[in-house]
């Protein structure tokens, strides 16, 4: 009988963490969303892309490499044990979120996701290497020679890309 219960009680532990890391999710997505609208109220635009998530293990890093990389300013906070960097939202259609919290791995596999690298990539490309990133394809033109791109690895492990007109 006492270990019926106590199987039952570690069940019981492990739905609670899962409900909480969604219950979580679906905050800080609803919350994001709040921001992108606030700062689209001039000109309605659409995106398939509406939120992106960077895994992080050292969130100031993290925020730091970014920050350097990309000339921008990274707010940092932290909701319900996740802490977060939220990558500036006036004029964007995506939000985007560095995190460091239980469950996000860094990974150089699986989706990528580019990044506005500005005017001309080659910018930000030569500040990844200095900050710890790798760059695995160098500044290459699309296929139909509309902009650039170029592919890398940042200072935790995870691929990313960069994209530019020139």
């Amino acid at each position: 009988m006492v270990s019926h219960f106590y199987n039952f009680i570690q069940t019981y532990e492990v739905m609670i963490k899962s409900m909480k890391r969604k219950l979580i999710s679906l905050l800080l997505i609803i919350f994001t969303m709040g921001i992108v609208n606030c700062g689209l109220k001039e000109k309605e635009m659409n995106s398939s892309i509406a939120i992106f998530e960077i895994p992080s293990k050292k969130i100031d890093q993290s925020i730091k490499f970014y920050e350097t990389i990309l000339g921008i300013k990274i707010e940092k906070m932290e909701f319900q044990g996740m802490k977060m960097g939220i990558f500036p939202t006036e004029g964007q259609q995506v939000t985007g979120l560095i995190i460091e919290a239980e469950g996000y791995e860094p990974a150089s596999n699986g989706v990528t996701i580019y990044l506005n690298a500005g005017e001309n990539l080659q910018n930000t490309l030569d500040k990844i290497s200095q900050n710890g990133g790798k760059i695995l394809i160098p500044k290459t033109p699309h296929a139909d020679q509309n902009g650039f791109f170029a592919i890398f690895i940042d200072n935790e492990g995870n691929r990313l890309g960069l994209n530019s007109p020139k």
